[in-house]
């Protein structure tokens, strides 16, 4: 699948409801305080090192709460950061600055993380194996989180159960493995089967399909499930795939390694916005 792109329509409703899930149902009682109409400059400043996302998110935010707002960015999309860097200028109404506060960084810090730590399993994994996410995403947010890990350089899995044919482990237990290959055969999706042992690759070898998923396999397995697929299907390793083991597991040729903890255990990128 090709990287993930947030459309205007996306973003806006994405922000509105952000922004209602804060709101709701008194607004910012606590902003109300201030009684008078001042204006401010605000900055939005990183406290740590990274790659910056979600900057068209948090200007909408912004723009929804008061479209007079100025909201100036001094980081590119997707551009690599430094402590105490300056990613954007706010300017406007106080109040409405306020306002809109925790959720722009909200999710700045969101799409930030996951383009991090994306960045950083693929700078392990090296140049000849894709980093792929999964369908271990927020409901809801799972386009924002696609796009988040396209940003730190990684590669997008199918985005829904209609894309393509990933028979699995709980579909194998229900049913013959060699008849859900064939009866996907009929159709033109993509077919993707998982095995976890070498048992069961060498049962559907003869068939056709496009890509072998290696899960949970020991290194030494792996190897060996490489060499009997050879050249014939593309392949792909999983499960518990973390940052000290990635490296080693690129480094038996798996054309692509998709990791879970892209984005469903994610730690948030430390940004500031200053009066």
């Amino acid at each position: 699948m090709s990287k993930i792109k947030l459309s205007k329509k996306y973003i806006f409703r994405v922000c509105k409801d952000a922004l209602k899930e804060d709101l709701y149902p008194s607004g910012d009682i606590t902003s109300k305080l201030i009684k008078n109409n001042k204006k401010s400059l605000a900055k939005i400043i990183s406290n740590s090192k990274g790659i910056i996302g979600g900057l068209d998110l948090a200007k909408q935010v912004f723009k929804l709460v008061n479209k007079n707002i100025s909201f100036k960015i001094k980081k590119k999309e997707g551009s690599r950061i430094k402590k105490n860097e300056l990613i954007a200028i706010v300017k406007g109404d106080t109040k409405s600055i306020l306002i809109g506060e925790r959720v722009a960084l909200n999710f700045l810090s969101h799409v930030s993380g996951i383009a991090t730590k994306t960045d950083t399993f693929v700078k392990k994994a090296g140049k000849k194996t894709k980093i792929c996410c999964t369908r271990k995403t927020i409901p809801n947010l799972r386009a924002l989180q696609k796009y988040s890990v396209g940003l730190g350089g990684g590669h997008n899995h199918r985005f829904n159960l209609s894309d393509e044919y990933l028979i699995k482990d709980n579909h194998i237990a229900t049913s013959n493995l060699r008849n859900l290959i064939l009866s996907a055969k009929n159709n033109k999706k993509k077919i993707t089967v998982e095995i976890d042992n070498l048992k069961q690759l060498k049962k559907i070898i003869d068939l056709k399909f496009d890509v072998v998923l290696f899960d949970n396999m020991n290194i030494n397995d792996l190897r060996k499930g490489l060499k009997i697929v050879g050249k014939k299907f593309a392949t792909e390793a999983s499960g518990n795939v973390n940052i000290k083991n990635v490296k080693k597991i690129a480094s038996t040729g798996v054309n692509r390694i998709s990791i879970g903890r892209l984005t469903h255990s994610i730690s948030a990128i430390d940004l500031k916005l200053e009066i």
